[in-house]
């Protein structure tokens, strides 16, 4: 038996599914009592340590949500929009905390996650790292300072196998960069510049994504106007931040009312 509470792990055999089994086992302060993988992934029925090329853990990776949810306190997911919304609405009907780092979410899936934190605690981040929440903060600040002759401009690279762009945190940077300056960031974004596009729009936030290697991820945001120029940037060298700021959420959770919260809650810098 133990005190500490139980976390179930989605996408368990991916790459960030690793890095939070890694990472929650060297934490010590959660207890890992579950693993998940897709209907007829080939790990199903096997246990996660011999999977994984180690020892057995005596936890057997499954497909059934419910069941592995049933004994646990709150589950990380870094998988995909469509078994997030699912894993969404059964991590709310088991009363857990749900840590979503899942990215390329849709307004109807938010809208579903959003329904979910109604009866449950669901901690929704784009990026779970201290650095990148800070880096909110300030874009957000200094939009607010500027006038919208300031072109605003996001730079974001990771590897070349993500799978959705403009990426989460470059989203959350540009949501920081309408609110400071009070638009709505659906009508000033500006993706995808290809050909004779015309002069850019006074008050647009442009978004610009780069694929190549093994990137972790890099996020720059440049407020540029006559004359002179501010820029911003966040580097990741290491995704094991990620796992540690997804663990600091569960333990954060473990007491809050229901509701959707982000990493501004978790690491304390709302009113920063």
């Amino acid at each position: 038996m133990t005190d500490r509470p139980g976390v179930v792990v989605t996408g368990v055999s991916g790459r960030m599914g690793r890095m939070l089994v890694h990472e929650i086992e060297q934490d010590g302060r959660l207890a890992l009592v579950g693993a998940l993988e897709r209907p007829g992934h080939d790990w199903i029925g096997r246990d996660l340590g011999t999977a994984l090329g180690g020892a057995e853990s005596g936890i057997t990776v499954t497909d059934d949500a419910d069941d592995a949810f049933g004994r646990a306190q709150a589950v990380i997911d870094f998988t995909a929009p469509a078994a997030t919304v699912a894993f969404a609405g059964q991590a709310a009907q088991a009363g857990i905390v749900h840590v979503i780092g899942t990215t390329g979410l849709s307004d109807d899936d938010l809208k579903a996650i959003a329904e979910a934190g109604r009866r449950a605690v669901v901690v929704r981040a784009g990026n779970m790292s201290l650095g990148v929440n800070l880096l909110t903060q300030v874009t957000r600040q200094i939009a607010q300072a500027l006038g919208d002759e300031w072109d605003i401009e996001i730079v974001e690279s990771h590897h070349n196998r993500k799978a959705d762009a403009p990426s989460g945190t470059a989203l959350m940077l540009g949501e920081a960069a309408a609110e400071g300056r009070g638009v709505a960031l659906a009508d000033v974004s500006d993706r995808g510049r290809d050909g004779m596009t015309g002069p850019r729009r006074q008050g647009d936030i442009g978004f610009h994504a780069i694929r190549g290697g093994d990137i972790v991820g890099e996020h720059e945001v440049i407020f540029a106007t006559a004359g002179e120029r501010i820029a911003v940037r966040h580097i990741a060298s290491d995704r094991a931040l990620f796992a540690r700021g997804a663990v600091r959420a569960v333990l954060w959770g473990q007491d809050k009312a229901p509701g959707e919260y982000d990493m501004l809650d978790v690491l304390g810098l709302k009113s920063v």
